[in-house]
């Protein structure tokens, strides 16, 4: 795990050299957005279609080592502090390579998103999946609903759930390559019905927790 944050800072160094060294051979025009078909629907000048997720990489990497600085409950991201480093370095990942499917586009190598996104983003649901069965309670990182906020029990047990469910969101995102211009249907289904229900389960933890043991004490 100590290999972490020079990995992180090897990834952003080495994006940002790989697109210097990629924007001489790029066109004028660089497609910036693909349809449900994996079409080009969307482009940008090179200047900035080549820049503008390299920027986002920087931004969310300092904004992510940021966040547990002025977190009230900062004290507990040490307790998780290796899955949360690791979840930057694979969301770092995740915008590497939209960057390098938007040069290898510029390049005459049309790799489609339909099989390259369920992957990274199904990647991405696994991780976040094992991130949030190991948070503690803080204000950034998590399922933060009035009611995991309220209760330890509910945290750990919302986060135990929908840490579970990530990972099987993950597994039907990456099944989408199989579907072809359906293959957004199995990365937005899944994690919009993680999301509800995660916030329902805490509601309905929460209240168990109230008839069953006269109420819940807070953090």
């Amino acid at each position: 795990m100590k290999l972490i944050r020079p990995a992180i800072a090897f990834l952003l160094v080495f994006a940002a050299a790989m697109t210097l060294a990629a924007y001489p051979l790029m066109p004028d025009v660089v497609a910036s957005h693909w349809n449900a078909a994996g079409e080009v629907n969307g482009t940008m000048p090179k200047s900035w279609g080549l820049i503008i997720t390299p920027l986002l990489m920087y931004g969310f990497c300092a904004l992510l080592a940021v966040l547990p600085r002025i977190d009230p409950l900062r004290n507990n991201y040490r307790k998780f502090q290796d899955y949360y480093e690791g979840f930057i370095l694979v969301f770092a990942a995740f915008l590497f390579f939209i960057q390098l499917q938007i040069i290898l586009w510029g390049l005459g190598i049309r790799v489609s998103p339909n099989l390259t996104m369920p992957i990274m983003i199904g990647i991405l649901f696994i991780y976040i999946g094992f991130l949030l069965e190991h948070a503690e309670p803080n204000w950034f990182v998590g399922i933060r609903t009035p009611w995991t906020l309220s209760s330890e029990r509910v945290w750990k047990k919302t986060h135990e759930r929908g840490g579970k469910l990530f990972k099987l969101a993950g597994v039907v995102s990456m099944v989408g390559v199989l579907a072809g211009i359906y293959a957004w249907l199995f990365i937005l289904v899944p994690a919009i019905a993680v999301a509800v229900y995660t916030v329902v389960y805490s509601y309905v933890e929460f209240r168990m927790g109230q008839i069953n043991g006269g109420g819940e004490l807070s953090n």
